[in-house]
C-alpha cells in the first residue's frame, strides 16, 4: 500500500520533513518513490514556506490509491485537496479495566466505612459501671505482681548459673592448650 507521509530530516532538535510517497512497509526515513513536498515546523504558521506541496503530483498519486497519513491529510485539507476530519475516539480518555476495578474497590471500602460510622453513631456502645471496672484491674494487678516478682528472682539465679558453667568448661580447655 502506498502512503503519502513525512520523512524526517534535519539535525537534532532542528526537524525538517520531506513529504514523500513511499511503500507503507519501508522505514520512515528510508526508501521512497517520489518527493512531493516539504514541511518545516520551525517556521511561523503563516509563513508560505512552512508547507510546500506539488499539488499536481499529489493528485496523481491519490488517484492511483495512495493514502495520506493524518498529518499530511491535515495539510492537504487546508489546501482543499483532501477532506480531513479529526478522529473521534470516545474511549481514549476512559480508564482501563484494572483502574475501574480499583475504583470500584475503593468505593466499596468507603461505603463500608460510612456504614460502620453511621452504625456506631446510631448504636453507641453500652456504658458499664466504672466502679466495677476499676476494682477488677486492681485485683488483677495484685495477682500479677507476685508472679512477676518470683520470675524476676528466678531469672538472676539462672543467669548466674549459666555464667559459671561456661567459665568452668573453658578453664580445663585453657589448661590443655598451655600444656601442648
Amino acid at each position: 500500500m502506498l502512503k503519502i507521509r513525512l520523512a524526517r530530516g534535519g539535525a537534532k532538535k532542528r526537524p525538517y520533513y520531506s513529504i514523500v510517497v513511499a511503500d507503507s512497509h519501508s522505514p520512515r526515513d528510508g526508501r521512497f518513490i517520489e518527493k512531493v513536498g516539504s514541511y518545516n515546523p520551525l517556521l511561523k504558521k503563516d509563513d508560505p514556506n512552512r508547507v510546500v506541496l506539488n499539488q499536481e503530483r499529489i493528485g496523481e498519486w491519490l488517484a492511483k490509491g495512495a493514502q495520506p497519513t493524518d498529518r499530511v491529510a491535515r495539510e492537504l485539507g487546508k489546501l482543499g485537496v483532501v477532506k480531513w476530519e479529526a478522529g473521534n475516539n470516545p474511549n481514549k480518555g476512559q480508564p482501563g479495566t484494572k483502574a475501574k476495578e480499583r475504583a470500584e474497590e475503593r468505593a466499596q471500602r468507603e461505603a463500608d466505612r460510612a456504614a460502620a460510622a453511621e452504625e456506631a453513631k446510631n448504636n453507641p456502645p453500652p456504658v458499664e459501671e466504672p466502679a466495677a471496672e476499676e476494682a477488677a484491674p486492681v485485683e488483677a494487678a495484685a495477682e500479677e505482681a507476685p508472679a512477676v516478682e518470683a520470675a524476676a528472682e528466678e531469672a538472676p539465679a539462672a543467669e548466674a548459673a549459666a555464667e559459671e558453667a561456661p567459665a568452668a568448661e573453658e578453664a580445663p580447655a585453657a589448661e590443655g592448650e598451655e600444656q601442648a
